[in-house]
């Protein structure tokens, strides 16, 4: 048997002497930061993966280990020994976010001294989300613009905003009292058939199945279902399984919503 080259196994580079102990904790701090903000605004693990990976590189710190899954992030700075594994229990669409955080990235390979990204990851991190009334009345809005794209006649325009808003209005308010996002889905997209069923038979209702359509459009996890398609798309197995099964749960809770109307009707 021949003996084994050392040229076959992983070299581990050695620690950089000029960066001290409190800079590397600094640097762990915002890329660590940076990774939880993206993945609870909904950004796509390989994304985020390569943003933390880029940050401690433009610091001067290498070998650094990202894993990042729909629930879960795995850092750490080997050279170091530093690592942390953070959860993440709540996750949104939060784009504005994701861009703050992408401009943040360019700006640490343009040199941003550390203490500023320190301050940018504050404020990103406080940022609020959007007025509750403005979410709710998007909802609306977006339910009349499929009522449109689906050649809907025009006197379903008000069931299909009022279906829209109280599919949203119901999601997020059952939200804050479960994190079971099965019910909140089924019980909106129940509430959206009912109301429209009663548009149709008692009211000027023309289009019952394109109504029902358009106003449970604002609960379809499109963003989910596209970022599953890209994860399994560039071999990220896991999270795009993950992300899959969470938007086949939506859409059963929806279906099953609807489709309990119909069966009683």
């Amino acid at each position: 048997m021949g003996e084994l080259s050392f040229e076959e196994l992983e070299t581990v580079d050695k620690p950089d002497d000029s960066l001290d102990e409190a800079f590397v904790r600094k640097v762990f701090f915002v890329c660590l930061n940076s990774g939880k903000i993206l993945l609870e605004s909904g950004a796509e693990t390989y994304r985020i993966e390569d943003t933390m990976v880029r940050m401690a590189g433009n610091y001067g710190i290498d070998n650094v280990q990202v894993f990042v899954t729909t629930t879960v992030i795995i850092l750490s700075m080997n050279d170091y020994a530093l690592s942390q594994t953070i959860r993440i229990d709540e996750r949104a669409n939060n784009l504005q976010k994701v861009v703050n955080i992408n401009d943040l990235s360019r700006s640490i390979s343009k040199g941003l001294p550390i203490k500023d990204a320190i301050k940018t990851i504050e404020n990103i991190h406080e940022t609020e989300m959007f007025p509750f009334w403005l979410v709710v009345f998007t909802g609306g809005m977006v339910a009349i613009m499929f009522l449109l794209l689906f050649n809907g006649a025009p006197v379903d325009i008000p069931v299909a905003a009022a279906g829209g808003m109280a599919g949203v209005l119901i999601t997020e308010s059952i939200q804050r009292y479960t994190k079971i996002k099965f019910f909140n889905e089924f019980f909106a997209a129940f509430f959206i058939a009912v109301i429209s069923v009663l548009y149709v038979e008692f009211g000027p209702g023309a289009a019952l199945e394109t109504i029902i359509i358009a106003a449970v459009m604002p609960l379809v996890p499109g963003v989910l279902i596209t970022n599953a398609i890209r994860e399994m798309i560039r071999g990220h197995l896991m999270a795009g399984t993950m992300k899959g099964a969470e938007a086949s749960l939506t859409a059963i809770a929806i279906g099953a919503g609807v489709g309990l109307v119909f069966m009683a009707v």
